[in-house]
């Protein structure tokens, strides 16, 4: 059960791109300022909520009442839940949807939802009439610290995850941490790897901390907002200095490379979700660099220690009816969207807080990596 709100001052990280520069407002309760919010950045603005079955039972109507309440027409868009949605029919479904509410090109979409609403939702709003204002409204942890930030949106294609999409950022994100309480406790968790993520790649200090204030964080409560405010603040620093991706952004896909080969792997199904395939990924990507020399054993797994402990994944054994095999994943990692010139390109680690881009990383040495430790589940 939600437990009861309590109205403090929100905390807000402003996501720095001049003209295109937006907030990113944290806080409990903040769903019912969704209208008063939107108000005051598009006044007589009309709006579509794009969301998905499971989430709009639970908030659909919170939403709709707060943008009602504050003067706003909206339409409701509603979609099956789960990563399947990511296709080109669904998104044909919300497009010409958007299109049927005569939605113009000052009116503006909210995503109310996960990851996959947020990026269903906002490359719809980068393609109807060339672009219509998008704002999120990520309902999981994993939306809140990472993907509803940063303007990455797109669906999938059956050769890989995220393979077809747009930069199209949003004009708002409202993160509002009660939503969270009626997460279930397996989505709470796969979400928790992406905080973690940010910890290991550049802020050691941050992942000594949560490896102290973790269950805190599970808990809700201050230490909960504090560490999406942390995640938000160093993805929104690194976003401002590469929105696109041409350099350091790449160091946000620490364990995506690998993580996301074994998504697709699984079919996109619930035998993985992408937090757990990124805490996977994350695993492999240590532990391929304390293979390479990079990183001390005991410090890969300190690491894998640490997802351990939260009871992510951490093993390929772990995963319910097995993965593919090393060539398999090797053609899914083949197709990542950071290979350059046919060249692998993947997020190592010199440390705990120390993840650097490799280019030029040669297959064999990959496939021979992930050959041995198949062998070894």
């Amino acid at each position: 059960m939600t437990a009861a709100l309590r109205r403090v001052e929100p905390n807000v990280v402003k996501v720095a791109l001049g003209e295109r520069a937006y907030d990113i407002v944290i806080g409990r309760g903040l769903l019912a300022d969704l209208g008063e919010r939107i108000k005051a950045l598009r006044p007589g603005a009309r709006a579509a909520i794009v969301t998905d079955e499971t989430v709009g039972k639970i908030h659909l109507g919170a939403a709709e009442t707060a943008l009602k309440s504050s003067g706003f027409d909206s339409a409701r868009i509603v979609v099956p839940a789960g990563e399947n949605s990511k296709s080109y029919g669904t998104f044909e479904k919300i497009c010409e949807a958007i299109i049927a509410g005569r939605l113009e090109r000052n009116d503006l979409v909210v995503a109310l939802g996960g990851g996959m609403i947020g990026d269903l939702a906002g490359f719809a709003a980068s393609c109807v009439r060339r672009g219509l204002d998008f704002v999120q409204v990520p309902t999981t942890l994993l939306a809140q610290v990472d993907s509803s930030v940063g303007g990455k949106t797109g669906i999938n294609s059956r050769q890989g995850k995220n393979l077809i999409g747009a930069f199209h950022q949003p004009v708002l994100v409202i993160a509002d941490t009660a939503l969270l309480d009626t997460l279930p406790k397996r989505e709470f968790r796969a979400g928790y790897a992406e905080v973690a993520k940010y910890g290991l790649l550049g802020d050691p200090s941050f992942f000594a901390w949560l490896e102290k204030n973790w269950q805190d964080v599970f808990a809700g409560g201050p230490a909960r907002e504090h560490a999406i405010a942390v995640c938000c603040r160093g993805k929104a620093d690194i976003v401002a200095r590469d929105e696109r991706e041409t350099g350091e952004r790449a160091l946000l896909n620490l364990g995506h490379t690998f993580g996301h080969a074994l998504e697709a792997g699984c079919g996109f199904s619930g035998r993985l979700l992408h937090g757990e395939a990124v805490a996977l990924g994350i695993v492999l990507a240590f532990e391929f660099s304390a293979r390479r020399g990079l990183i001390a054993v005991s410090e890969a797994g300190r690491a894998t220690a640490h997802l351990a402990a939260v009871s992510l994944p951490t093993q390929l054994k772990n995963v319910p009816g097995g993965v593919p095999g090393a060539d398999a994943l090797m053609d899914l990692i083949a197709q990542d969207k950071k290979v350059k010139r046919g060249s692998l390109t993947f997020i190592l680690v010199r440390g705990i807080g120390q993840a650097f881009i490799e280019n030029k990383v040669d297959a064999a040495e990959v496939r021979t990596f992930l050959t041995e430790k198949l062998a070894s589940a």
